[in-house]
């Protein structure tokens, strides 16, 4: 566990590096066409022997929750659900349209927003029209995200019907105050019921989402928070720094700033987490992430061939991830896109027949290269450098590599890198050693971009 000067030092604006280029520096002028004949590149070269990933989009919640950054319609009417189903089930129909055989489905992951805010009987309907025509292999990971005071046992049925064997639950926090505060009240026991009505019915592996760096946490309070989670024994755990970004969420202005942990106590609630995952047995995954040695994300770390996608880290692999829904982000390997994020236009786009796509990225090949670098450095902790990128890499990269290796961070020489143990505190900042387009500042870096590492 590396020390407080260190944390304090890295714990700079940096992206998550969910994709390499980075969402800002995508383009607003990528033509649905465009993307449509990158779409069906990667769909040819990918289906038959990797096979595909989809990504759902669910973005209807009933209540607000104030520190929430995703993209979301809260709601009490429950007639969208059919509406917007209609719509998914149009959309899947234009890329379907464009397919040479039928998809081979390996990953699916709904969410949200809140997917079990739809009804089981909905999802039902929506998942038996998305796959009644494709083919599943033996080792298919459907997952969902669900929040447990709406996730029903008839909502975990209906999922286990359609293959979905994983569950990650929305925790945040368990103390009382906190949860007024952020607007999401969630007793403990709506957790341990959700939590053991999953593995009762056959779900392998469950995930809490944690959050440090609410308004009103406290050492103590997240030790207590912690606690009581492990005591449910998730199989993986997303400890994630909460991310203060109210010129992009505008709910996050609804809370006292006053009340937000100075950056001093944001450490200790890190290190505080950090330490107990790893008396209880977790495994740092790296980036947030923690696993027991029975999981699936363990055994792929473990093994060398855990992947990072739009979803997080995952066990597959399979060079076509296609976002579904409004503000839904597709990755073909070579190109970006991603939905617009206003519900009326992806309506309107869906009922077109067009990709409801606002914005993109087509990658060149120097794209390409650094992004496997930061993928290999966020999932197997090393990179091994091309020949071709030797100028870029001496340019940009290795003086940051240099003074990360002076705090003990990084090994490094001009074939690769590698994280130290210390490193892996510090992942996002070394996948920055990396990232061209922000190394070589292509936006207005003046203006809030990214939140901070820790």
């Amino acid at each position: 566990m590396a020390d407080t000067d260190l944390l304090n030092k890295y714990n700079v604006p940096v992206p998550r590096y969910t994709s390499y280029p980075t969402v800002p520096y995508w383009r607003d002028d990528l033509e649905p066409m465009e993307w449509l004949q990158a779409f069906e590149k990667s769909f040819t070269a990918n289906n038959s022997t990797k096979g595909i990933s989809l990504y759902i989009h669910l973005p209807f919640c009933e209540s607000l929750c104030t520190y929430c950054g995703c993209n979301k319609k809260i709601t009490s009417n429950h007639e969208v659900e059919q509406v917007y189903i209609k719509a998914l089930l149009k959309e899947w129909a234009i890329y379907r349209s464009r397919m040479n055989t039928r998809p081979v489905i390996k990953e699916l992951h709904l969410g949200g927003g809140t997917p079990t805010f739809f009804s089981p009987s909905n999802l039902t309907v929506l998942l038996e029209n998305i796959l009644k025509d494709a083919a599943l292999p033996g080792d298919v990971s459907f997952s969902v995200e669900g929040h447990p005071n709406n996730t029903t046992r008839e909502h975990l049925q209906a999922l286990y019907r359609a293959g979905f064997r994983r569950v990650s639950y929305g925790v945040q926090d368990h103390d009382e105050r906190v949860q007024q505060v952020i607007n999401r009240i969630q007793p403990f026991e709506n957790v341990r019921r959700a939590t053991e009505t999953a593995r009762e019915l056959g779900f392998t592996s469950v995930n809490f989402d944690l959050i440090y760096g609410l308004p009103l946490q406290t050492p103590d309070s997240m030790r207590r928070t912690i606690a009581q989670s492990i005591s449910l024994h998730p199989d993986r755990i997303a400890f994630y720094s909460y991310a203060h970004v109210p010129w992009k969420s505008r709910m996050q202005r609804l809370f006292d700033e006053n009340d937000l942990p100075s950056a001093a106590v944001k450490m200790q609630l890190y290190q505080c987490g950090h330490q107990q995952f790893m008396a209880a047995g977790y495994t740092d995954i790296g980036m947030d992430h923690f696993a027991l040695p029975h999981d699936e994300l363990h055994k792929a770390w473990q093994q060398g061939w855990l992947h990072r996608n739009f979803m997080g880290y995952t066990t597959q692999h399979t060079g076509l991830l296609l976002g579904l829904g409004v503000s839904a982000i597709s990755d073909t390997g070579n190109a970006y896109a991603q939905n617009n994020k206003s519900l009326q236009e992806y309506y309107r786009a869906a009922h077109s027949g067009i990709p409801a796509t606002q914005r993109g990225c087509i990658l060149t090949a120097t794209d390409r290269n650094f992004k496997q670098y930061i993928l290999d450095i966020a999932c197997k902790g090393y990179a091994c450098f091309k020949p071709e990128d030797a100028a870029l890499l001496e340019q940009y990269s290795f003086p940051e590599l240099k003074k990360l290796a002076a705090d003990g961070l990084v090994d490094w020489d001009a074939r690769g890198a590698s994280l130290t143990a210390m490193g892996r505190d510090f992942t996002r900042n070394i996948c920055r050693a990396f990232d061209l387009y922000l190394l070589q500042s292509r936006i207005d870096t003046a203006q809030p971009v990214f939140s901070r590492a820790v």
